[in-house]
């Protein structure tokens, strides 16, 4: 089974708020075996819409990382995020 690749682009428009959601975040994809690739680092935008904040983590499956999302303690961390930040996030499958 292919790996996937959680890909999420943010805005942050409230860094408190953000930061709870960041700190919550983490455990719940670790729980469902996600493993940070990239969190908030350099960055150079070559096309499309900048948002300042880039976020990469591995799952071990397309299935691992929707169940993480739809999960009680990661939604539980999203609240922070809404109303905190503008963000665009999808789940890609890696090829093997």
């Amino acid at each position: 089974m292919p790996t996937a690749l959680w890909i999420a682009h943010v805005e942050v428009t409230d860094a408190e708020a953000y930061g709870r959601y960041a700190k919550e975040a983490g455990p719940a994809i670790a729980a469902h075996g996600g493993k940070f690739l990239a969190r908030g680092g350099r960055y150079v935008q070559l096309e499309g819409r900048d948002r300042a904040r880039n976020v990469v983590a591995r799952f071990p499956s397309l299935e691992a990382a929707v169940e993480c999302y739809n999960s009680p303690a990661y939604q539980a961390a999203l609240m922070h995020a809404k109303g905190a930040s503008v963000r665009d996030l999808m789940v890609v499958e890696e090829i093997e």
